[in-house]
Parts: C-alpha cells; structure tokens; sequence
C-alpha cells in the first residue's frame, strides 16, 4: 500500500496557508491525471479522514479512492490510496469507484468509507465500505449492495455510548434504474456485514444520514420535485417515516458548465440539532436568474423545520454566486453556542462564460449556532475551469466537499487546481495547514436582517450521476 507522510511544520501552520493532501499517482490512459475530486471528511478526536477520488474518468467514476489522515488534530498528515477497489490499486475486482463518504464507528472502534464501485460492462457492480482501525490501514471492502444504477451513498455510525442503537452504521444511497428509489442499509459489526436494504417511501438523491444523541436517524435529502425533505427512524433504520418538507430550492444554474448540482450539506450538534445548507436565490431579486447564496435551516426532530436564513458572506445585490456548500459542526458544541465552519465554492461574478468564469473557494465560521457569521476568509483560486477535470455533466471538482472540526479548529477540505503543465492537469484536494479557528459571534459579524425572502419557489432539478 502506498503511504507518504505529509509533515507540516513552522511558520506555515500559523499563517494558515493551504496544504496539498495528496496527488493522484495513476498513469492509466483511459482517464484523466493529475485529478482528484469530491472529498469528504469526518473526525473523531484527533483523528480525521478524508477521502476523494483519484483520477477521474470523463464519463463517471475514478480510477481509484484516495484517502489522507491526520492522527493529531491537524498538525501532519498520512496519504494513500484503497486498496481491494479497483484493477489500479491493489487488483481489485472494479474498473472505477466514485462518490466516497467517510464515517466512524466508535463503539468498534473502526473507520468506515464508502464508495461506489463500477464496471465498464454491464455486470452487476454495486456499493462498498473499506474499513480501518486507525485510519491509516485499510482492508479490503465489504459489500453493502450489488446494482449497476446506484448512486450517491452517504454513511453515518451512531456513536452515542447511550443510545439504544449505539454501534449502528447506516448507508443511504439511490437507484437510478428505479427512479431514484432512496434506499438504506445498517451494519452492526462494524461494517462488516449490512442487512437487506430498508426501502423507504422516497425518491431522491443526494441524502445525508445523521444520528441524535437518543439514536434517532434523520436523513435530509434533494427529492426530484426541487424540494429539500427528510426521512426519520427511531428504531434503528428498522422503518422510515417521512418524508418530512424541509424547503422549497430555487438555485441559479452555475455559469460556464461548471457541474454543480445544489445537493444539500448536513450536520449535527452535540444536542441533535440538525443544520441542512443548500445553494439558493430566494433572497435575490430576479431569482432563479440571480446569483445564489448558501441558505440553511434547522430541526430538532427532523420533521419541523426553522425558517430558511441566508448565510451573509456577500450582500443580496452582489454579483458573486455561492455554490457546492460544505457545512461543519463543532460535535462538542451545541444551541447557542454552536459552533460552525462553511466553506463554499464561488464566482465573483456570476455572469461569466467557460472562458472567463473564475472559480474560488470561501470559507465562513460562526461562533453562536448560524445567528451571525464571520467576515468571508478565500481559501484558493482564482481557477479556470479548464484546469479541471472534464465529466459529461462539465468541468468538475465534485458534487460536494466537507468540512470536520477537530479540537475545536475546523477543517475544510476542498479542491483547487493549478494550471496544467505540458497537458497534464494539476488538480488535488487541499485543507488549510492547522485548521481555522471559528469567529462569528460577536458584535462585528455579519447577520443577516432579511429572514423573509422576496418569494419562495421550487424549480425541478437536473440530476447529476457519479
């Protein structure tokens, strides 16, 4: 298994400046290098993961999923590649993986990351979860599901010693060949094994399971209306009640054929409050033809939820457009004193062509649940996006990304890209060199004034695949 250490040390910690995670290493001709795209993250104690994709090919999936660990907190990072997937690393039995998602399972003690695996005929591929007790070496993975239309699985492990149902895992994902019929697998052993599939009534893609402390499963999702709604079990994913409407989306479609489907971003406080953040224009005059911003709401119980606020990075007359929203919470913090970390893609100008759009990555923080904001800090760019990665849905740097706190420092992951060099893409998933510390709750944040927007509508999406 390739395994590089990434030291950082010095000056560069303190000034927060970027750090390269890894490096897509493949050399096959059938897709494109150096890319890396659509990370994900979760940390639990000083530990965090993330994982991505590693060399995409134009029409769906990776030649293989990338992963990169830090042990303490941040300080030095640990890269390599999972191993068991596919024909590229490790003679797996696939052609490509795509869509990782990141969990962890305290009670046994085992790192989770889901992928999908595919095949270039017309076999049954399906859904797998790589294992690891340290985040550092992984196995080869377990089956959770066989198909060739599945897609955008997300996992969670309930990890509250006093739940009923602590020890949990839970998988969702869809099935386009069913018309995106939502599906979700558990596992209790640590994800070695997953029961038959519970089926709720629900169509969609894009959802993102969430335990409560009391071991209730919440699972907001973007249904194929152009609604935001929920999904709930209080029997450890036994059954599934819902769906629960969590708002209607109207999004400004994306310039310059950048793949940005406005798929939601969820998380959770130490109290079960649950915060969903989309991309959306209600707040801007002219809407859906309005640059978007990063909207949220919040639930206690998954069926109710608050009224939508705007997230303030930019004035509602700005011409700068918000899009591909990785929302984290601080899970040591909760209510009022919440705190929270959003990092985003943007435009400064939402009116741009493929030749002229130029792509950054934001990131804001709040220090009291969401009700004010932190002055917005860019992370990267400006990137044309031909320095990306190119997919049958447009230029790419993934359908999400995340951020994860670790000792109370947050952590975006994110992908930037340089411009190519003799051809050769450089493309490669980022975080910030110690973490950011949060801000935000105090007199001179940003709030947000206009909690009621000019008109709430719902557009019918496009749907994006792996």
């Amino acid at each position: 298994m390739r395994r590089v250490a990434i030291v950082v040390v010095g000056v560069v910690l303190l000034a927060g400046c970027n750090v390269r995670l890894s490096t897509d290493p493949f050399t096959n001709t059938t897709s494109q290098h150096r890319t890396q795209v659509e990370p994900d993250t979760f940390s639990f104690g000083s530990t965090i993961v993330s994982a991505f994709q590693s060399g995409r090919f134009f029409d769906g999936g990776a030649s293989d999923i990338g992963w990169a660990t830090s042990t303490d907190g941040g300080s030095n990072w640990t890269h390599g590649f999972l191993p068991g997937i596919t024909k590229y690393q490790g003679a797996g039995p696939y052609d490509r993986a795509s869509d990782p998602s990141v969990a962890h399972d305290r009670r046994h003690n085992v790192w989770l990351i889901s992928s999908l695996a595919l095949l270039e005929s017309p076999d049954p591929a399906g859904l797998v979860v790589s294992r690891s007790s340290d985040g550092l070496t992984w196995g080869k993975p377990a089956v959770v599901a066989r198909g060739t239309g599945l897609d955008k699985n997300w996992s969670v492990c309930d990890n509250a010693p006093g739940s009923a149902f602590y020890g949990h895992c839970y998988t969702e994902y869809d099935d386009a060949n069913t018309g995106d019929q939502m599906h979700l697998s558990t596992s209790t052993d640590g994800g070695l094994t997953w029961a038959p599939s519970t089926v709720p009534t629900a169509r969609g893609l894009g959802g993102q399971p969430l335990v409560q402390p009391n071991g209730t499963v919440i699972v907001p999702y973007f249904t194929l209306t152009g609604t935001l709604a929920a999904l709930r079990s209080t029997n450890g994913g036994t059954s599934y009640s819902g769906p629960f409407t969590i708002a209607s989306r109207t999004s400004h479609t994306v310039a310059g054929g950048l793949r940005a489907l406005s798929l939601p971003s969820a998380e959770i406080d130490a109290s079960g409050k649950v915060f969903v953040a989309w991309a959306d224009c209600r707040f801007r005059t002219g809407c859906p033809n309005a640059p978007n911003d990063i909207v949220m709401k919040t639930s206690l119980d998954g069926t109710t939820w608050s009224t939508v606020r705007r997230v303030p990075i930019d004035a509602t007359n700005s011409t700068v457009d918000h899009f591909i929203p990785g929302l984290g919470v601080d899970s040591t913090t909760s209510g009022s004193s919440a705190h929270l970390a959003l990092a985003y893609y943007y435009y400064p100008n939402a009116n741009c062509t493929s030749a002229t759009c130029q792509l950054d990555v934001g990131v804001v923080s709040s220090t009291n649940g969401g009700i004010s904001w932190s002055a917005p800090r860019q992370l990267g760019g400006a990137m044309s996006l031909s320095w990306l990665a190119k997919t049958s849905q447009g230029s790419m740097v993934g359908d999400y990304i995340s951020t994860s706190f670790s000792n109370g420092k947050a952590f975006p992951v994110f992908v930037l890209a340089n411009a190519p060099s003799n051809g050769v893409l450089d493309e490669a998933t980022y975080t910030v060199a110690g973490g950011l510390t949060v801000s935000g709750g105090n007199a001179g944040s940003h709030t947000d004034r206009a909690l009621t927007p000019p008109v709430e509508q719902s557009a019918t999406p496009s749907v994006t695949r792996n």
